[in-house]
């Protein structure tokens, strides 16, 4: 998927309204993202449709109209690994203020809904500071995905709730070693045991 049509701001936030194997009709979409134009927003759908990163899984006729229900190809929806080694520092920024954007918008909007209970939901923020070497944060990347993996298989289902989760790691200003010494979390350096991302 191109960085440009993932990074619209709309686009995000609809992105983001099908995490977790949803199903969800264009009216069902409006709902939550209420402040949305509707015109706008069927014009995003249509978007992300004809990019391959929503696909209609159902379709029935409502009075004179035909009403599609969609679900997300996460595949489809991810800016692949060659697309991020090339956006731009003002292309992460952008990125990064849609991210916190759409955090802002779901934290909002579980807040002002209902009688919210963040100790019995389990909603929880904060934050924290590690001293890691590179091989240490590797490892680090490496034990949360063992974590995380299984549970981003599970289907909606009786008794489960769909929960939210945003990770941010930014290294420390001027704490970097040289782009040349880099290398990804995940795989190893040649010449040096340590990696910083």
């Amino acid at each position: 998927m191109s960085v440009d049509l993932l990074l619209h701001p709309v686009r995000l936030r609809i992105v983001q309204a099908f995490l977790g194997d949803r199903a969800l009709t264009t009216a069902q979409l409006a709902a939550e993202l209420s402040d949305v134009p509707t015109g706008s927003l069927y014009r995003h759908v249509a978007l992300l449709t004809k990019a391959g990163v929503l696909h209609v899984v159902a379709e029935r006729r409502v009075r004179a109209v035909v009403e599609r229900t969609y679900m997300l190809r996460i595949v489809a929806a991810q800016i692949q690994p060659g697309e991020v080694a090339a956006m731009t520092p003002e292309q992460h920024l952008q990125a990064f203020i849609a991210y916190v954007a759409g955090m802002l918008t779901d934290a909002e909007r579980y807040l002002i809904t209902g009688n919210p209970d963040p100790a019995w939901d389990g909603a929880s923020y904060r934050m924290g500071a590690l001293w890691l070497t590179d091989a240490e944060f590797a490892d680090l990347i490496g034990d949360l995905n063992t974590v995380f993996q299984p549970l981003l298989a599970n289907a909606p289902g009786k008794g489960r709730r769909r929960r939210m989760v945003y990770t941010v790691f930014l290294p420390a200003p001027g704490n970097g070693a040289s782009k040349a010494a880099k290398v990804p979390p995940g795989r190893k350096a040649k010449s040096n045991p340590n990696r910083e991302k």
